[in-house]
């Protein structure tokens, strides 16, 4: 299992991502614009810099619901690669079989 901390740094940059996105967008679509001056577009990417580091997309890590493990996560399922054997295993989800040949 996943130390709390780190589960709960993730759940943190969710909500960063979520509230900022609007203004990340309108500030993006600003900075690429041509018909804008070159001043305007600058002070567009300043303060699209000093938007908080957590609120872009790319610094969210995919991490498995129930244990927290960031390595071999199924996005299809939401759960890392030990706990889909369990659930698949017992029969819980719903049209996934081992495979056997």
């Amino acid at each position: 299992m996943a130390k709390r901390c780190m589960v709960n740094r993730e759940i943190k940059r969710a909500k960063l991502v979520k509230k900022y996105a609007a203004k990340r967008e309108e500030l993006k679509k600003q900075m690429l614009d041509n018909s804008l001056s070159a001043e305007q577009r600058e002070a567009a990417a300043k303060k699209f810099h000093s938007l908080p580091r957590n609120s872009s997309p790319t610094r969210l890590r995919n991490r498995c619901e129930l244990t927290g493990r960031p390595h071999g996560y199924f996005r299809k399922f939401g759960l890392s690669r030990n706990k889909l054997r369990e659930h698949a295993m017992k029969g819980d989800i719903p049209g996934l079989v081992m495979a056997s040949w």
